[in-house]
């Protein structure tokens, strides 16, 4: 168990990404006794990682340094975040806004902390160059985690009283940085795309997170345009409003992009496709797409969008229950379990960043 946990990535937090979003969205369609179940799934996950993180904290700190400094593995720590951020959003739809509250701060301060110390620590600060080389779909996850805090915020802004007035900046902030992160990074990774060798391997399941982020996006904008009249609201609300318009539609284009990507890497290629952290990376974007369509489609008044988000919810269950049955059949051995729960790292360019490797 010690090695399991030693090795454990620090993406694994996608899991609660998946189920909560999810959960969120039965609620929206109004199968309640799902939606609360998939909640128990989340909290227990969320907790269990809790504690398995702060035991590889206190006794493999040195693996959690290196990780740090991976451009695969750094990023993923935002799906802490994230995951914090879908829980605190699912707890506030039970009206626990407390508890949602708290989340948002712990999940809040992590997100400063890590925007600052991941891009640096993981690229800026590498002595390697080309960086260029390193960009990968991880690298997106950063987006979520911004997104992520402005739609907690925009939940409880109406029930903050006094605070509203700061939720609604913390809103509109975290949603302006992610949508400009989400500019720099697309950048990063589409150079690193056209002026690299493109590998199998190399284009794998964080690349959805892609889509994820301007699905995340979107739900982020509906929330704040749903919100009261506040002096930043106000200004911004055509324009977060039109954003997200447009990023849904990104969002949409991409879907068949990354589908086809799948089948070049796993059915031309024949690129095996086995269980690992990586492959919530796929559940938490659908699942994300479809409440975001479906926050859209009421916040804006676009019936259709919410239809295919509708649509596109049960498709995400359907990818979930897969990817978590996959999950559970792992055998607990070092052969099985340990290859699902160890993430290799990964480097494009070998030559620039010598003896990493991912599977």
């Amino acid at each position: 168990m010690g090695i399991a946990v030693r090795g454990m990535p620090p993406g694994y937090f996608a899991l609660v990404m998946a189920t909560g979003i999810i959960s969120v969205g039965m609620y929206l369609i109004g199968v309640r006794t799902l939606s609360f179940v998939l909640m128990v799934v989340c909290g227990t996950a969320y907790l269990v990682l809790v504690l398995l993180t702060g035991w590889r904290v206190i006794a493999y700190r040195l693996a959690v340094v290196a990780d740090l400094h991976d451009p695969y593995r750094g990023f993923q720590f935002f799906t802490f975040v994230a995951g914090t951020n879908v829980l605190a959003a699912r707890l506030a739809i039970e009206g626990w806004f407390t508890a949602a509250a708290i989340l948002l701060g712990v999940a809040g301060i992590t997100w400063l902390l890590l925007g600052y110390a991941v891009p640096w620590l993981a690229v800026l600060g590498r002595t390697a160059r080309p960086i260029l080389g390193a960009a990968n779909g991880t690298w997106f996850i950063w987006v979520v985690a911004s997104q992520s805090v402005a739609v907690v915020a925009a939940v409880l802004e109406p029930e903050a009283g006094d605070a509203r007035a700061l939720l609604a900046i913390v809103a509109i902030l975290s949603w302006s940085v992610g949508v400009f992160l989400y500019g720099a990074v697309g950048v990063f990774v589409s150079l690193r795309l056209v002026l690299y060798e493109i590998r199998p391997e190399d284009v794998d399941a964080p690349y959805w997170v892609s889509m994820g982020a301007c699905a995340i996006t979107v739900l982020a904008g509906a929330r704040i345009v749903e919100m009261a009249d506040a002096p930043m609201v106000s200004v911004t609300r055509g324009l977060v409003g039109g954003i997200s318009v447009m990023f849904w539609a990104f969002a949409t284009w991409l879907i068949p992009v990354l589908v086809a990507v799948g089948v070049w890497r796993h059915v031309k290629r024949r690129l095996p496709l086995r269980y690992g952290a990586t492959l919530w990376s796929i559940a938490f974007p659908v699942g994300m797409y479809a409440v975001a369509g479906i926050y859209l489609g009421r916040a804006d008044k676009l019936p259709l969008v919410g239809q295919i988000g509708t649509a596109s919810l049960w498709v995400a269950l359907v990818v979930w229950l897969a990817v978590f049955t996959a999950m559970i059949r792992q055998p607990l051995r070092d052969g099985g379990y340990l290859r699902g729960v160890r993430e290799k790292r990964k480097t494009p360019d070998r030559s620039a960043f010598a003896g990493e490797s991912r599977e």
